[in-house]
């Protein structure tokens, strides 16, 4: 694999440069002073961004692009060989390399590589971890999968030897990295266009696990059902977080929750109190989040002071249940929600702000997550009191599978929940105007791009 010296920059043109991880890495070569390219179907905020820090990009993606000075290139997972720019860049005989495997390569400049993963929860954690090192003044290095208002954006670049990641399971991505700490959340079955199983996401994370130093450190849910076989083998040392596993080494106690979800609660470790956190955002799955990201804390020695100022009013980041606004007396809320847990666990806790009615706009992502899961995704959209869907966002697919939403409309109308069903935005947006009522809730969830639909009716 061909290996970046970071103290003698090159020209790196990135494919897909507009992606979320993707444009935090470009940042990081832009400030060490590397030449930065690359391209992406639109122009966005993040491009924009780019573009004023030094980076050229270019709006669609042609074998014109990888001109005589690109030195190397990057890509998505989403890229494949039959694309134009990674086609001309194997025919010039270009050193190649995957996001990931970039993003390993930066982890080994750092003492200290943080990676957190898990089906869910990537985002809101590594978030977390940012406001308590921010706390803490430890100037850190961060690449987060969304939008982090108290750093701009998504990308921090520190001048300490601390990095943190999330690190993403899908096509063995994390395989690539070089963490001295792991951070597992949960796991859970997705990306099934890509795993065999259940099983083989357990086994993948087992590997990425394996991939810690004997100095390093493992911290992982003490809930994940038989967590010790994801464990076994492991030389360093391992850490444990949980809300119902009473022998977990960090645990929450005295939980409660404000009018509007946000929990409070005292942090136990090992059964002695060490910090008591008040979080603005809601539901348990976010203790369970807090948890996670006070144990990497302690483990890079953090103050317990710094781990309250931190976590203590934290706000989240741009569509983890983000308040869009208020339209004729409804709330609007919107979230990335895009498996069936995170589904369940954002309608849990929009039940706990007691509204007439919640109304869920629901994008499923993926033609294959949603045949997989399609049983559990109208068991967990059956929480809502009102079901609307829009048609799969495809992402990285197409549509072979000969699934629809309507399949999904089908399922809830089984457990006895009618569903509205709408090929178009307009469609559901002139629905939702006529039939939402003030007092009610309005939450648009996936990881397309359903969001327009709230900000449409908002005029945002």
């Amino acid at each position: 694999m061909y290996q970046i010296d970071f103290q003698k920059p090159i020209a790196v043109h990135f494919i897909g440069i507009g992606g979320i991880s993707m444009s935090g890495l470009a940042e990081v070569l832009l400030a060490r002073g590397f030449k930065v390219s690359g391209s992406d179907s639109a122009v966005t905020p993040l491009t924009e961004h780019l573009e004023q820090n030094g980076a050229a990009v270019c709006r669609g993606q042609r074998a014109s692009n990888i001109t005589d000075d690109i030195d190397l290139v990057v890509y998505t997972a989403a890229v494949h060989p039959d694309n134009p720019e990674y086609a001309e860049a194997v025919r010039r005989g270009l050193p190649i390399l995957s996001r990931a495997e970039l993003l390993g390569q930066m982890m080994k400049n750092y003492q200290d590589a943080v990676a957190i993963s898990g089906t869910h929860g990537k985002t809101t954690t590594t978030s977390m971890v940012t406001e308590i090192l921010l706390a803490a003044d430890a100037d850190p290095t961060i690449s987060v999968g969304g939008i982090l208002h108290s750093i701009g954006g998504n990308i921090r670049i520190g001048n300490s030897g601390c990095f943190v990641t999330e690190a993403c399971e899908y096509t063995n991505s994390f395989h690539s990295f070089f963490p001295t700490i792991e951070v597992i959340l949960n796991i859970r079955e997705d990306h099934l266009d890509f795993f065999k199983d259940l099983d083989e996401i357990r086994e993948s994370f087992h590997t990425f696990a394996k991939l810690l130093p004997e100095d390093g450190m493992l911290i992982i849910n003490g809930d994940i059902p038989d967590y010790q076989k994801l464990t076994g083998g492991l030389s360093c040392p391992v850490v444990t977080f949980a809300l119902e596993n009473g022998e977990a080494d960090y645990r929450a106690a005295d939980i409660s929750y404000d009018e509007a979800g946000h929990a409070s609660f005292d942090v136990l470790f090992r059964g002695t109190k060490i910090a008591h956190i008040a979080l603005e955002v809601p539901g348990e799955h976010n203790v369970a989040n807090a948890l996670a990201a006070v144990a990497v804390a302690k483990a890079l020695h953090v103050p317990d002071e710094a781990i309250e100022r931190g976590l203590d009013g934290y706000t989240g980041t741009e569509r983890r249940f983000e308040t869009k606004g208020v339209l004729g007396g409804v709330t609007v809320v919107d979230d990335y929600a895009h498996h069936p847990d995170e589904i369940r666990a954002t309608l849990l806790t929009a039940k706990k702000l007691k509204k007439k009615k919640i109304w869920c706009v629901f994008q499923p992502h993926t033609y294959t997550r949603t045949k997989a899961l399609l049983s559990q995704f109208a068991d967990a959209l059956s929480l809502a009191d009102e079901v609307v869907l829009a048609k799969i966002y495809p992402a990285r697919e197409t549509d072979t599978l000969g699934i629809s939403s309507a399949d999904l409309a089908v399922e809830l109308e089984k457990l006895g929940k009618k569903a509205h069903y709408f090929e178009s935005f307009d469609e559901i947006e002139n629905f939702l105007l006529e039939n939402c009522v003030p007092g009610e809730l309005l939450i648009t969830m996936g990881a397309g791009d359903v969001v327009k639909i709230g900000e449409n009716l908002l005029g945002l």
